[in-house]
């Protein structure tokens, strides 16, 4: 005898949800992305070395990451519905401390605090997951993390919104998108009702006797996601520093350009959860990587050439949305009673990924004069995570276990 969700109820329930969770993830996603778009105002209104900007613009993604984890696991037990509400009401306390923070070290604290909107993705994967049944999983949760989109937002939004009202009336006023997700979960959301079946029709894939963290699942999901998202937020963040040093771009021109990245690479994503949901998810993993293997070279041949550089950007935002999709495709699939605790870890270093990139980048840019070195870096990863899919495809017989979109009886 088994505990199951019971998603039976009226479908507009799951549709709500989704949708909610969505809109509500993207307003989270702005307030945890509105550092980094005003970093060199605030350095230069509190006096900050260079050293201090990084940190900055670092601590609430990194502390974001973190925090998926425990908030995955929080909603898995308590609820999305809860959890999720609970966790944007949360948000208005340091988005207050940041707006009447007087000194480096209590900016620095309150923006600790700040890091815990990042861990919205964990929350609202884990309370969309459980109103879909494996099949339709990849599109339901694609949409949802098109939130994602919120970095973007943040961007365009956030600079002029400090030139016009001053740094702490920014703070203050990012206070109405956290209140009003907080009221779209808290009404318009639920948590489905839970009860016991004797013979589910869906039967977990992962034994439920098998260690959670010996599942190597776990752990090659991760490293996937690694790539895909943290290959999304590195070049999200360190386009504009490559383009302006190769290409001499304004900051404008060049920010732009890395919105337009980020934003290709979102809206792709709900589509590669979709083309998961009817093609086998480790072939399409294969295809992905394949194709980042190509576009990491055609981008370090064409550092010189801006036309060759903007064809393989282009391919490799396409590439990492559909990656990001397939991922978080194959995360309830595998762990369709712990989705939130799977979603926090695999979110968690995805997020952490992301940091690793622009390290390397400018260290061997600093050794080398070149950002190549870098570019042929991800290409070999990109090589070594497409040998992995091959090889647990061909342990996979078939496709059985991840070929989820024909599962119906």
């Amino acid at each position: 005898m088994t505990l199951q969700k019971d998603t039976t109820q009226k479908p507009s329930s799951s549709q709500w949800t989704m949708w909610m969770s969505m809109i509500t993830m993207a307003l989270a996603f702005v307030i945890w992305s509105m550092v980094s778009p005003i970093a060199p105002q605030i350095q230069k209104l509190y006096h900050l070395a260079l050293f201090d900007k990084s940190l900055l613009v670092a601590i609430p993604v990194l502390l974001g990451s973190l925090l998926r984890i425990p908030l995955g696991m929080l909603a898995d037990r308590f609820g999305g519905r809860r959890v999720y509400t609970l966790l944007m009401l949360f948000i208005l306390i340091p988005l207050a401390g940041m707006a009447t923070a007087k000194s480096l070290p209590l900016l620095l604290f309150w923006e600790v605090l700040l890091g815990a909107a990042g861990a919205s993705f964990a929350v609202g994967i884990a309370h969309v997951s459980v109103w879909f049944p494996p099949e339709k999983q990849g599109l339901a949760l694609g949409i949802t993390a098109f939130g994602n989109i919120g970095t973007a937002i943040a961007g365009f939004i956030i600079p002029s919104l400090y030139l016009h009202v001053g740094f702490s009336n920014t703070f203050f006023i990012m206070m109405i998108p956290a209140v009003i997700g907080a009221a779209l979960i808290a009404f318009f959301t639920k948590d489905p009702v839970r009860k016991v079946e004797t013979n589910s029709v869906h039967t977990p894939i992962v034994h439920a006797r098998e260690s959670f963290w010996s599942n190597p699942q776990l752990w090659l999901l991760s490293f996937y996601y690694f790539i895909t998202f943290g290959g999304f937020v590195a070049f999200g963040n360190y386009l504009p520093t490559l383009l302006q040093q190769q290409f001499h771009l304004s900051p404008v021109s060049s920010g732009m350009r890395a919105a337009g990245f980020v934003v290709l690479a979102t809206v792709l994503r709900p589509i590669g959860g979709y083309l998961a949901d009817r093609i086998a998810a480790q072939r399409l993993l294969q295809v992905t990587f394949l194709f980042l293997v190509i576009g990491s070279f055609v981008f370090a041949f064409g550092l010189h050439q801006f036309t060759l550089l903007t064809v393989a950007a282009l391919l490799i935002a396409v590439m990492l949305g559909i990656g990001n999709g397939t991922v978080f495709k194959l995360v309830p699939h595998y762990f369709p009673s712990q989705t939130g605790k799977a979603t926090g870890i695999v979110g968690a270093i995805g997020g952490i990924g992301g940091f690793f990139p622009p390290l390397v980048m400018g260290a061997i840019m600093q050794a080398s004069g070149s950002f190549a070195g870098g570019l042929y870096l991800l290409g070999i990863t990109c090589f070594i995570a497409l040998l992995i899919a091959l090889f647990t495809k061909k342990r996979q017989k078939g496709d059985h276990y991840v070929r989820t979109g024909s599962t119906s009886a």
